[in-house]
């Protein structure tokens, strides 16, 4: 199975809109750059993209790349709408759209901004990705749920893709029957390879039991990575980060901070326990550290798979 990479943000690292899209120029004219990923946060005030949004702008501004959400929280948005801006993105772009969606953490900001209870997210989301899946597929839709009824529902133009990838992130024992109920691939979260492992089997296992197997090489994972040390500021403040949002978490186990052979050597432990998929996240700041680390990554890690 051959390994495909792509580049991601979490957030947007740059001064204005010209360094996003002066980033993106760079992994178009790069054929090893496989595609472009998009973290998803409403609330925030940091500056953050709107993922379908990104999706659709990206749809017009490159010719080559695909691009995908890591991941759109889905318990957000209304699935007839959700389907249909998917829907249209990937035919206007002739087939190059990557979905992947996730229910959400409960702490999530968006809940509280919104006055909205987190409560039955996970039903909820359910519910919305049979009706995505179904309304990409089917020419007329009926549906009645505990939180969506719909009657002759139908989109057109359907996807380019037939069918349309419906990945579904998240390491909870939910999301591992999510993906094998609904999804036709998974992206892990913030996950050392030996977690990713973990889910791995357990997907492959509880897909196979309900008759729709995953592909091996549909399991992707993620992580930040820096040409430098583990004592940069940048690094380290991350590391907090991430040690606070999981306490029992090695943050050197998940991140990949070094030279080339420290990054190529990140990719390898990934791709041992399954993994086919990759989104590189650079830890920079500002546009011309964010291009510095995209393209020293793409002339001394991406070649080598």
């Amino acid at each position: 199975m051959g390994i495909k990479i792509g580049l991601g943000l979490a957030g947007l690292p740059f001064e204005d809109a010209g360094g996003y899209w002066r980033w993106v120029e760079s992994c178009e004219a790069d054929p090893h750059v496989d595609s472009i990923w998009h973290s998803d946060q409403l609330v925030t005030r940091d500056p953050t993209l709107e993922s379908i949004s990104a999706m659709a702008a990206l749809a017009g501004a490159t010719s080559r790349l695909k691009f995908g959400m890591s991941v759109t929280v889905v318990s957000h948005r209304d699935p007839l709408v959700l389907a249909k801006q998917c829907a249209t993105i990937d035919y206007l772009s002739g087939g190059r759209l990557l979905p992947a969606f996730g229910v959400g953490p409960s702490a999530a900001p968006e809940w509280r901004a919104t006055g909205r209870s987190p409560a039955g997210r996970g039903r909820k989301s359910d519910e919305a990705l049979t009706l995505l899946a179904r309304l990409w597929s089917e020419e007329s839709v009926t549906f009645e749920g505990e939180f969506y009824r719909y009657t002759d529902a139908s989109i057109s133009p359907r996807p380019v893709q037939d069918p349309l990838p419906l990945w579904i992130g998240g390491n909870s024992d939910a999301a591992v029957r999510r993906t094998a109920r609904i999804g036709t691939g998974w992206v892990a979260g913030i996950s050392s390879p030996s977690q990713v492992e973990t889910v791995v089997r357990a997907i492959a296992k509880a897909s196979a039991e309900v008759g729709r197997p995953v592909p091996a090489d549909h399991y992707g994972a993620g992580f930040s990575f820096r040409f430098g040390s583990w004592d940069d500021p940048l690094v380290e403040r991350m590391a907090r980060n991430l040690a606070r949002f999981q306490p029992d978490f090695d943050p050197k186990g998940y991140l990949a901070v070094g030279t080339a052979a420290d990054i190529r050597a990140r990719i390898e432990e990934y791709a041992k326990v399954g993994i086919t998929k990759f989104i590189l996240r650079p830890m920079a700041t500002g546009e011309r550290e964010t291009l510095d680390q995209t393209q020293r990554v793409i002339e001394e890690v991406l070649p080598a798979f």
